[in-house]
């Protein structure tokens, strides 16, 4: 996971570190959290986005989390997610900062992923995405969805 932000809050530390302990091989969560830039709106945009694609390999499948990428549930997501880790790749989320990101983060992502077409605090994001890879991984271990 790449995100722009600050470190995670203990509530937000508690709840990811919850659902980490239940995720297994070959899904290995690791957080990399990139400062904030000091600059604002285009040019806070530029450097963050340049910080971001400097951490992605060239083999990396991303997955960039904008509001206006596309909006899927918890068994779509674990199949888009099943051939990149079937390869052995490397699956990088990425949760820009405040200000998004440019077109050239956009331009790599493999897959732009909605969690809703609502905004949610970065803080609480990070806690959801957490809970929706451990789902994506027991959908494609064969668990039971739980539907609502």
């Amino acid at each position: 996971m790449l995100a722009v932000g600050k470190k995670h809050e203990s509530w937000v530390d508690e709840g990811i570190s919850r659902y980490e302990k239940r995720l297994k091989k070959p899904f290995n969560l690791t957080w990399q959290l990139l400062n904030h830039s000091s600059r604002e709106n285009d040019a806070a945009r530029t450097e963050e986005s340049a910080r971001i694609l400097a951490k992605i390999d060239d083999r990396d499948f991303v997955v960039l989390l904008d509001e206006r990428g596309k909006n899927v549930d918890s068994p779509a997501l674990a199949n888009k997610l099943r051939a990149p880790i079937d390869a052995s790749r490397n699956v990088v989320i990425i949760i820009g900062g405040a200000y998004g990101v440019d077109p050239t983060v956009h331009s790599r992502a493999d897959f732009t992923w909605s969690l809703s077409k609502l905004v949610f605090p970065h803080q609480l994001v990070r806690l959801i995405l957490t809970e929706q890879l451990y789902r994506a991984q027991d959908i494609l271990a064969g668990g039971k969805y739980h539907h609502v």
